[in-house]
């Protein structure tokens, strides 16, 4: 087993770090391909994490299961390939993304074997045969091995399983051909006698013209990888990761209710909804739903070309852990997971030459109207806070993304956060990722190549505001 954290974090005999690298991410440690994150579960006192890979180059293709592990969401062990597609069985062309329960005390994966070229997979389940969960055994036959007959999809992958009301469901994204993009969330039933036994169809889980999806999950011809979320009560979160024309763009969520319709379930949107992360690299992220809180991971892709992927030997990560569910006020809870609060070494003070990676932390007290914030990650990267307009504004202009994929950037993009006269800006840095969080309420993610470099600061811009700053170097 090898660390998946592989990078020295000091220069050596051999040089200064590679900053381009992230050292405190999740990534397949042999190098090469990784994206959507799969099946995030707890297992006898570990957390295991799976992931896309493709073990052969660091481009899309050859789809297996790679594998992480940690006691404390924070050192990571990677413990290679999981789960590989087998010539004779209906995931030849893939182990696809999908999830994981722990079923009868024994680590399961369900995933979307695919055979065919045009996105259209079946949904296979994996027995771990290592108390370890070293490596998932498909079962030869899928228990879903197609579409309903009569629906024309285009899309049918990514299952995940939940519980609603001591009965466990499971959620397919998909997509309908004919006029006009229609995107779909399939539902199925999962018996009693166990997750290998056929699963039985239940319809569809939303109507795609509700005006709450027409406003915050389109467009889109397929919605991949669904997952659902509790958030107490009878409130749910429902999170999609869109697809259009082949390109994969942006991941959303709505917030509603579930309720049961004859045989299959249904949910309503209460009309609370967006972007679940405003930066560009955030991607196809799944849940693990604990007792007091749930973990989301997502796949941060590249903003350099595939050339120069291909060159350094890896291409994607996934993201830090947050911590997603309700503020009191019912909008949505984003924060990092407080055990990345265990990455903190050496202070760092506004001044002070950036680190590879690195945790930096600025209280916001507003004191006139407009008042703006900025931070300045060396010379080429900053971070402005308009508490009173509710913006979070990250400015690369001097490090363009070099790639068009998954499609053309500005140089700057704002998020809208909460209007309020205090809060805290959380900025995580590693290699060229850059993940921040503003007032709990706002998410950015954003890959940043070079990586930021220089010292650091923080100013205030326009009118007034009282400011507190400090920073940790992850070590």
């Amino acid at each position: 087993m090898s660390h998946v954290t592989h990078l020295a974090p000091h220069a050596t005999e051999h040089g200064p770090v590679d900053r381009s690298a992230p050292r405190h991410h999740v990534r397949p440690a042999a190098g090469n391909w990784c994206n959507d994150p799969n099946g995030p579960l707890f297992h006898d006192g570990r957390y295991h994490l799976f992931f896309q890979h493709n073990p052969h180059a660091a481009v899309w293709g050859h789809i297996h299961w790679g594998h992480a592990s940690s006691a404390d969401l924070v050192h990571w062990t990677d413990h290679g390939i999981a789960l590989a597609p087998s010539p004779d069985l209906p995931d030849r062309l893939g182990a696809w993304s999908g999830c994981a329960v722990v079923e009868d005390g024994v680590p399961t994966a369900v995933y979307t074997g695919m055979d065919r070229e045009d996105g259209i997979g079946s949904v296979m389940v994996a027995r771990a045969v290592d108390p370890g969960v070293g490596r998932f055994e498909a079962l030869p036959r899928p228990v879903v091995p197609g579409p309903p007959p009569g629906l024309d999809l285009l899309a049918f992958r990514d299952p995940y399983v939940f519980t609603y009301e001591g009965r466990r469901w499971a959620l397919i994204g998909a997509g309908h051909r004919g006029r006009g993009p229609r995107p779909d969330v399939l539902v199925y039933r999962i018996g009693d006698s166990g997750l290998d036994q056929p699963w039985q169809y239940a319809g569809s889980l939303l109507d795609a013209e509700h005006p709450a999806l027409t406003r915050h999950a389109m467009p889109a011809e397929a919605w991949e990888c669904p997952a659902l979320i509790p958030l107490g009560g009878d409130r749910w979160m429902l999170i999609l990761s869109l697809w259009l024309d082949g390109v994969t763009y942006t991941a959303t969520y709505l917030t509603g209710t579930l309720c049961t319709r004859g045989e299959g379930l249904r949910f309503e949107p209460d009309g609370t909804g967006g972007l679940l992360d405003h930066g560009r690299d955030f991607y196809a992220p799944t849940a693990l739903v604990e007792a007091d809180r749930t973990l989301v991971w997502g796949w941060s892709w590249e903003s350099r070309t595939e050339e120069a992927s291909v060159a350094a030997g890896w291409a994607g990560c996934l993201t830090y852990p947050r911590e997603l569910g309700l503020h009191p006020d019912g909008t949505v809870r984003h924060a990092f997971a407080r055990e990345l609060l265990g990455l903190r070494g050496r202070e760092l003070s506004p001044g002070d030459g950036l680190p590879p990676a690195y945790e930096l932390q600025v209280d916001v007290r507003v004191q006139a109207p407009d008042a703006e914030v900025t931070v300045r990650l060396g010379p080429a990267v900053a971070l402005v806070i308009n508490p009173t307009r509710g913006t979070l504004t990250l400015d690369r202009s001097a490090t363009p993304a070099s790639t068009p994929r998954p499609y053309l950037r500005t140089a700057t993009v704002t998020a809208p956060g909460p209007c309020t006269p205090t809060g805290t800006l959380r900025v995580l840095v590693d290699g060229p990722l850059v993940e921040a969080v503003w007032a709990e309420h706002t998410a950015l993610t954003e890959k940043v190549y070079p990586a930021p470099e220089g010292e650091w600061s923080v100013e205030v811009t326009q009118s007034a505001a009282e400011v507190a700053a400090r920073g940790w170097e992850h070590a």
